[in-house]
């Protein structure tokens, strides 16, 4: 997908590989309103290499979402150039139907990509038992914690085999013990199934935990104003001095 304006540990079940990632060059998007023009992005420029991943963090307003609709073609700039590889959006929200079984909210990416109730479910039981969720194939929604429903719609993001993931404050809905696990899960499933990641998030500390480089955001309208390479091993120590160090210098950067 290209938009240009000018003017106003196991083995994978998918590989993103070549291509190009993503691309923002000097980006502007803004809204009309009845107060007049909302600019939430101005001069934003952004590179995330194919199977890379990068965590966004800014303050409230910056515009992080607003990036990642234009990732995945919801949006076009005002002006400015966005390219990226085909993305899907996992939103704040699970969004899971209610009265389907947690199977088959995963698996309604591929049967929207075609496939049989059967070809859906077989698809979507592989990435199940990978996701801790054995056992639950039959449960609804409301019969699933917190933690339960983001693993089942990060399955059906999986699901929809796109190389690009555009994560929105995944876990942002959690509460904060539910939360550090469910990032070493994601960090987890990522090694298994890597992705070209777009991550959008307001804890510095997840960012770090996650991602492969941190791009901080400035206040509306959002542009780029600080990248942070974090170039440790994994799986990531939120203890490490090395993390507690580059913690401080995002937070200052803030």
């Amino acid at each position: 997908m290209q938009t240009r304006l000018e003017a106003p540990a196991e083995e994978p079940l998918f590989v993103a590989t070549g291509g190009e990632g993503v691309r923002l060059e000097d980006v502007r998007r803004s809204y009309r309103g009845r107060r007049g023009e909302l600019c939430a992005l101005a001069g934003l420029t952004l590179q995330v290499a194919p199977g890379e991943v990068v965590a966004v963090v800014g303050p409230s307003g910056c515009g992080k979402s607003t990036l990642l609709e234009l990732v995945c073609g919801l949006q076009a700039p005002d002006a400015g150039i966005c390219v990226a590889d085909p993305a899907v959006l996992m939103p704040q929200r699970d969004l899971l139907l209610p009265w389907l079984g947690a199977l088959d909210n995963a698996a309604l990416a591929l049967r929207l990509s075609g496939g049989s109730r059967r070809e859906a479910r077989r698809g979507a039981s592989e990435l199940f038992e990978r996701a801790g969720l054995r056992d639950f194939e039959r449960a609804h929604p409301h019969e699933l914690s917190g933690g339960m429903r983001q693993r089942v719609a990060f399955v059906r993001t999986l699901l929809a085999a796109k190389p690009v993931l555009a994560l929105d404050e995944p876990f942002g809905s959690l509460d904060t013990l539910t939360r550090e696990r469910m990032q070493s899960w994601l960090a987890e499933m990522l090694l298994a199934e890597p992705r070209t990641v777009l991550l959008v998030t307001h804890d510095v500390e997840e960012a770090l935990v996650l991602a492969d480089r941190v791009a901080l955001l400035s206040p509306r309208p959002g542009r780029v104003i600080f990248e942070l390479a974090v170039d440790l091993p994994r799986p990531r120590i939120r203890t490490d001095p090395l993390l507690v160090a580059l913690r401080a210098r995002a937070l200052e950067a803030l």
